[in-house]
């Protein structure tokens, strides 16, 4: 492999763009060049090859891919509707990626994407960004030096801004989702309702949803998860009901909780305390660095560019070392996992196992 790696980025002006940060990350990892652009909107694609000083421009990234070959492709729209065909792209010609998450819509589409990695080698790393910071680093070994004892249970929230519910479980709670396996394992078991005006969602309550997520309903969701080891994992998402207020993730603990924020350098927060109530024990919340409890940070925080420069830097150390990126497509099909969990627990009317034997979008199947 050369030493510096050749970048192709995939953008769709209008139906994604650019994510966050994922085209112009590069210019920062000197390991990396980025040389060529794909974005099927001509103006959107100009402007772009301007912003990325290159000169090599395609319409259509498929001949992006077989012309230029890079090492990498960045796939950055947001948008989730291409995301399975321009992974199975990448990966079938053995090009690594660094894509946008979701994932993709739906289990069968991780699936292919998963089978084509495996065939040919090829890694993708998503962007979440909160996996790779060396805050993550710092709550496992609190976990694992007894700091809040036995984990009970898992508490998380979306942004319950006008997205809450089914959206809100989708774009938001995949972060949420995504630390809940990271730090506890997989689930085995998901019980779930979702909601519509007070009511359980039905088919004619399934509409398309935004950024290409597919079909979507609900504006309510509540989902109880069954983690080994015996601790329960709860996430919900009511719309209107937090703007971001309560975007976390809780850990709770025989001895005391953590709440651990979403970033590159997230708030996270201890509280040494078997009540878990400060008020009625006296005990303080600490905050919690890079360095350590009640340590004062030593990093600046960079946002997502810092994140994304971790996790790009992480990605060519796995192609390098031959092993799975810290946030791989088996992660993010986990995630996934767990939201499709959700729906199809609602349309079974019952507690789902999982991994999920059905891999289609359970909100097709629903019945009025």
């Amino acid at each position: 492999m050369a030493n510096k790696l050749r970048v192709g980025v995939i953008g769709r002006t209008g139906r994604g763009d650019y994510g966050h940060g994922i085209d112009t990350v590069w210019a920062a990892v000197p390991e990396t060049e980025v040389v060529a652009v794909a974005d099927d909107d001509k103006m959107g694609l100009a402007k772009a090859a301007k912003k990325l000083n290159v000169d090599k421009m395609f319409t259509d990234y498929r001949r992006m891919l077989d012309e230029v070959k890079p090492d990498i492709v960045a796939i950055a729209p947001r948008w989730t509707d291409q995301h399975r065909d321009i992974a199975v792209a990448a990966a079938e010609r053995g090009i690594h990626a660094y894509m946008e998450k979701p994932l993709c819509r739906t289990l069968a589409e991780a699936d292919e994407i998963i089978a084509a990695c495996e065939r040919t080698h090829t890694r993708i790393a998503l962007a979440h960004q909160t996996r790779y910071s060396p805050k993550l680093d710092v709550v496992r070994k609190l976990i694992a030096d007894d700091k809040i004892g036995r984990v009970l249970e898992y508490r998380g929230r979306g942004k319950e801004d006008q997205r809450g519910g089914g959206e809100d479980l989708f774009v938001l709670g995949s972060h949420i989702m995504n630390l809940i396996r990271t730090l506890g394992g997989d689930p085995q078991w998901c019980h779930a309702t979702v909601e519509q005006e007070g009511r359980p969602v039905r088919k004619s309550d399934v509409k398309d949803g935004p950024e290409g997520l597919g079909p979507l309903a609900g504006d309510a969701v509540r989902a109880m998860y069954g983690m080994p080891g015996g601790a329960t994992a709860y996430f919900q998402s009511v719309r209107g009901a937090g703007q971001g207020a309560r975007f976390a993730l809780q850990i709770y603990g025989s001895k005391g909780i953590i709440e651990l924020q979403t970033g590159y350098l997230p708030p996270v927060k201890l509280l040494a305390d078997p009540t878990w109530s400060p008020g009625r024990s006296g005990v303080a919340w600490q905050d919690v660095s890079s360095a350590g409890v009640g340590e004062q940070e030593p990093l600046q925080d960079g946002g997502a560019h810092a994140g994304n420069v971790l996790a790009v830097q992480d990605l060519i150390a796995a192609i390098r070392e031959n092993r799975e990126p810290k946030c791989s497509a088996y992660d993010a099909r986990g995630s996934l996992e767990m939201i499709m969990a959700v729906f199809d627990s609602h349309r079974a009317q019952s507690v789902v196992t999982l991994p999920l034997a059905n891999r289609q979008n359970p909100l097709t199947m629903l019945k009025d």
